[in-house]
């Protein structure tokens, strides 16, 4: 058995593409809903006192893959020190002996894979036309999410709101040409959104910014910012109007806020999520069923992704002999 190997941020985004990563989310979601792997929710450490909290993301994958753990801190008041709010590893072991055999960087893969899903989502969900893009946030994921969408749709629109407007127009900066139409940043959510059927909302903050009658009819959202559930990035009418669907069920209705806080209130039922994601992939629900439907994604990232992703890209490493040996003994 070989050395344990390292592998850095830019080896995974250097491996870890678009195109291949939603390859590899689409067989997550399914076998996740398929039941053929084993995930438990994850568990949230926080100090006695102070911000921030660990999370440990544990799964067996499958016989192909074996376990794998993802292990993270949030620290809120990282961006003023010039780093992510996420910080992490995730650890690979062998499916026979269980010897750790990768530790990857974590940001990184949750960057890239995050997007993904919401593309495989966005196949499964959106309007085959949806292509007026209206992305609300401008950081790591904002970035991750016009990437993925544009893989899936091409763009005949892109507009950008941000609470701070210069990291919007660094974004716009950012994406010149390259995902088709000019970045057009926004001053408000409402302008924002305003008739766009393809809709990402990557926001940082606790009370909902999207409101009541800012979605356009047959819109598709995916909304991945609000990932505790004491937060939320869309008001009750707003999910309430919507058909919902999640990457798994027993996660959303445990810690997304935009479902818990309006099902708590006696607003919206626990059955408000028709199905999980990987249900539409596995054809045991139809997705979109009208035109002018409304459908949503909550997204909260499952540890089963990241496990297969650092699987895919342990193996891809090791066949170009990239990242870094650390022994074990």
């Amino acid at each position: 058995m070989g050395p344990m190997l390292v592998i850095d941020a830019a080896t995974v985004r250097e491996l870890f593409g678009v195109d291949a990563a939603i390859e590899q989310m689409r067989e997550a979601l399914a076998r996740y809903s398929d039941a053929t792997v084993v995930q438990p929710l994850r568990l949230v450490v926080r100090p006695l006192q102070g911000p921030g909290l660990l999370g440990a993301m544990p799964a067996w994958a499958g016989a192909d893959r074996g376990f794998g753990i993802k292990t993270v801190t949030i620290n809120p008041d990282n961006p003023a020190r010039g780093l992510d709010t996420h910080q992490g590893t995730v650890t690979v072991f062998d499916r026979q002996t269980g010897v750790p055999t990768a530790v990857l960087d974590a940001t990184a893969i949750t960057e890239i894979r995050t997007g993904a899903v919401s593309a495989v989502a966005t196949q499964a969900l959106a309007a085959p036309d949806a292509g007026d893009l209206a992305v609300l946030g401008a950081g790591a994921q904002a970035r991750s999410h016009l990437e993925a969408m544009a893989a899936v749709r091409p763009l005949r629109r892109i507009r950008v709101w941000s609470r701070t407007q210069a990291h919007a127009k660094a974004l716009g900066e950012w994406a010149g040409s390259r995902f088709g139409p000019a970045v057009e940043v926004r001053d408000s959510v409402a302008d924002a959104l305003d008739g766009a059927d393809l809709v990402c909302t990557a926001l940082a903050c606790v009370e909902p910014v999207v409101a009541a009658g800012m979605v356009a009819p047959g819109a598709h959202l995916n909304a991945v910012g609000a990932c505790l559930p004491t937060v939320r990035e869309l008001a009750t009418e707003v999910v309430a109007a919507a058909t919902v669907f999640a990457d798994s069920r027993e996660s959303a209705l445990a810690e997304a806020g935009d479902l818990v806080i309006p099902i708590h209130a006696g607003d919206l039922s626990a059955d408000h999520v028709v199905a999980e994601i990987g249900e539409v992939l596995l054809g045991r629900h139809p997705g979109r069923t009208r035109p002018d439907e409304i459908t949503l994604f909550k997204s909260l990232g499952l540890a089963i992704e990241d496990v297969i992703a650092g699987a895919w890209i342990e193996s891809q490493a090791r066949s170009r002999g990239l990242g870094t040996e650390a022994p074990l003994a």
